[in-house]
């Protein structure tokens, strides 16, 4: 009988079984071989790998201390990317903006943030508080053992029912021998105003009975008897073990699969590289307020927006970013980072940056002031600016400086409705009204009324916040009362918007105005803010001559139509050629002239009151020298120009109507004022007879 030379099938089968049943009793037994290895700044690089998870947790050592996120990355970066980062990758992105916000967003932003970090709703919400401790996993008991427990010692801790509260004292205790022992394990929730026990919270909640390890402690009348009970628990002796040999194994870093490890920190540092690029594209265009998205998000096509269009661009010079590109156009990766997703999470990070910045100068001046003002948006919804102005010591030298927050969204416009919208967003931005010293709105009886206005309103609860009325817009309201109350002021700007319209309407008559004037180009007149007409006047003001030959050339266009071609003629004719549209031109250059400089210097950031009240102290000194003086020099000037264009510079008479006088009546009843008095009379002096300044 032939021996077998190979084994029969059955033999194999148990065989097989018997290994499959000595590998599933072994397993799990390398974890606490599985260390990780700190560097040289003594941050943590890796952490524990589990076997079930097969996920290897990563901590950068130059992350930003204020980045609450899961400082871990699971071995399959490529393939598990998350599309995009959820809103509670940031708590503060960093105390201030140093070196660069891209570069501090780049390092706190990780892949496969979702798959790894507990879910969390809020932007600036604080995965270091022990309020968001609910479901603690191995990842996220990791970073907080590498981070350790985060302290609130100058927080100002609120107050109980019996006027209690939390103080910084507990987190040292005194030995019967005098020694002074911190306790590193105590930790405080702002969320819940209460205390817990760091090393029991992580490795114990479960079994424990203690309120430390659960829903946390706030007994603060029986605290210092409680804390002492505790930490002489056996409880918290073997989960102070538990912690210590944690903390120890993830510094060593000693781990069996380092290659494994190293490749995933290749991967890592290459991401971190390609979102620096990503939030500085998305810084640059949401700096220039230029559009993201075009007619497609797809890469590589025609009309894709302009962030994609720079991306590309990048591409081409960048290896970083042409690796990248390649990768998605080869199929090699899903989620790239591209989407319109992340570029608004993007957005909404450094706008909170910039916002906590902001808050982060005010506060530490302490006082400020409050500006305000509406405006209706596209969609025909009234929102209001909130403008913050204050000291920014900061600085050297310190230095005046406003500072744009927010629009508020506002339904009820009355000073009761706008004046309680401020009061509800002061507290949410933590800033105290009591704190302000100014307030400064425009001319609307919402805002300036001194009964129900914002600033009356705003007075009763701080007397100290000074009322200041915008002087830009009191120096508009002046001039816009001049005007109208003057009916030959009204002609003579309907006049130069004429001009305006005759030329701008057309490209051919445009051309004849180019050929004729080369250096001030006409405008358009202002509807709202009269200062700025002074740049209309001005090209009419120097360039008379020229605009009137453009007018006369334009007169003699034969195919031009019968109504233009009479409008341009009656410009050139009437308006040039009358004497008084000349003088009113003088005249009303020189105030809007005036008005529009002092106006431009009162809307500097670094302007202060006392500056504010010697320009408008100088204005009104200049207007009453004008009112007496300023006729004869504007005569002067008119007289110049009108020779110029061969104009006589007289002032036109008109007829006198005649009426059959009664017997009664006496001639000399009736002064008679020459045509020049009458001109001084109803124009120059008529347009000051308002009340300058407010």
């Amino acid at each position: 009988m032939s021996t077998r030379k190979f084994e029969c099938g059955f033999d194999k089968l148990k065989k097989k079984r018997r290994i499959e049943k000595l590998i599933q009793s072994q397993k799990g037994a390398l974890d606490k071989y599985v260390t990780v290895k700190e560097k040289a700044t003594g941050s943590v690089e890796e952490t524990v790998a589990s076997p079930v998870e097969n996920s290897v947790p990563i901590v950068e050592e130059d992350v930003v201390e204020n980045v609450n996120v899961a400082e871990s990355v699971e071995p399959s970066v490529v393939e598990n990317l998350a599309e995009s980062v959820e809103p509670n990758v940031v708590e503060n992105l960093a105390e201030s903006v140093e070196p660069s916000v891209e570069e501090n967003l780049a390092e706190g932003v990780e892949p496969n943030l979702v798959e790894r970090v507990p879910q969390f709703n809020d932007v600036n919400t604080n995965i270091f508080d022990p309020s968001q401790w609910k479901n603690i996993d191995a990842n996220l008991r990791n970073l907080l053992v590498a981070k350790g427990p985060v302290r609130h010692k100058d927080l100002d801790f609120s107050k109980d029912e019996k006027s209690r509260h939390f103080a910084s004292k507990h987190y040292t205790c005194k030995s019967s021998n005098g020694e002074i022992r911190e306790r590193k394990w105590l930790v405080y929730s702002k969320d819940l105003d209460r205390v817990f026990c760091f090393c029991c919270k992580l490795f114990n909640a479960k079994n424990s009975r203690s309120q430390l390890a659960n829903e946390g402690f706030r007994d603060w009348q029986n605290l210092s008897d409680r804390l002492k009970g505790h930490e002489r628990s056996i409880q918290h002796v073997t989960n102070m073990c538990s912690w210590f040999e944690l903390e120890e194994r993830l510094l060593k870093n000693k781990t069996i699969d380092r290659a494994l490890q190293q490749q995933v920190n290749k991967e890592k540092v290459h991401w971190r590289k390609v979102l620096k690029r990503i939030i500085a594209v998305v810084k640059g265009l949401s700096k220039n307020n230029l559009a993201f998205r075009g007619t497609n998000e797809k890469i590589g096509e025609d009309n894709n927006g302009i962030f994609l269009s720079f991306i590309e661009t990048i591409g081409e010079f960048d290896p970083i970013m042409k690796e990248h590109l390649r990768r998605i156009k080869d199929d090699e990766i899903h989620s790239h980072y591209l989407g319109p997703k992340i570029q608004n999470e993007l957005i909404d990070l450094l706008a909170s940056e910039i916002k906590t910045e902001i808050l982060r100068i005010v506060k530490e001046a302490k006082y400020f002031s409050i500006i305000l003002d509406c405006t209706p948006d596209i969609s025909k919804r009234e929102q209001m600016t909130l403008i913050l102005r204050c000291v920014n010591i900061s600085k050297t030298p310190a230095k005046l400086e406003e500072y744009f927050l927010e629009f508020l969204r506002v339904d009820d416009t009355t000073g009761k409705g706008l004046f309680d919208e401020l009061i509800s967003v002061i507290p949410k931005l933590e800033l105290d009204i009591n704190d302000a010293r100014g307030q400064g709105y425009d001319n609307g009886s919402n805002m300036k009324g001194k009964h129900q206005g914002v600033q009356k309103r705003l007075l009763e609860i701080n007397p100290r916040a000074f009322y200041t009325p915008c002087g830009s817009h009191n120096l508009n309201l002046v001039l816009s009362d001049m005007a109208n109350s003057c009916p030959k002021a009204k002609t003579f700007f309907g006049i130069v918007q004429k001009i305006y319209v005759l030329f701008s309407s057309s490209t051919k008559r445009w051309k004849i105005l180019e050929d004729n004037v080369s250096d001030l180009t006409i405008k358009a007149l202002a509807t709202t803010r009269w200062e700025s007409r002074v740049e209309s006047v001005k090209a009419i003001r120097y360039q008379a001559p020229q605009i009137r030959a453009a007018l006369q050339q334009l007169a003699n266009v034969d195919d031009l139509d019968g109504a233009l071609k009479c409008e341009a003629e009656m410009l050139a004719d009437y308006a040039f050629a009358n004497f008084e549209f000349l003088l009113g031109m003088i005249i009303w250059y020189d105030m809007l002239y005036a008005v529009d400089l002092v106006s431009k210097k009162l809307q500097s950031k670094d302007m202060d009151i006392g500056d504010a009240i010697k320009l408008l102290e100088g204005l009104v000194s200049f207007f009453m020298k004008y009112r007496e003086y300023g006729f004869t020099s504007a005569m002067i000037s008119a007289r110049e120009i009108a020779l110029e264009m061969e104009i006589e510079p007289i002032f036109r008479e008109k007829r006198r109507t005649c009426r059959k006088k009664q017997f009664d009546e006496n001639a000399n009843d009736e002064p008679t004022l020459s045509v020049e008095d009458t001109f001084r009379t109803e124009w120059f002096r008529a347009s000051f007879r308002i009340k300058i300044i407010n």
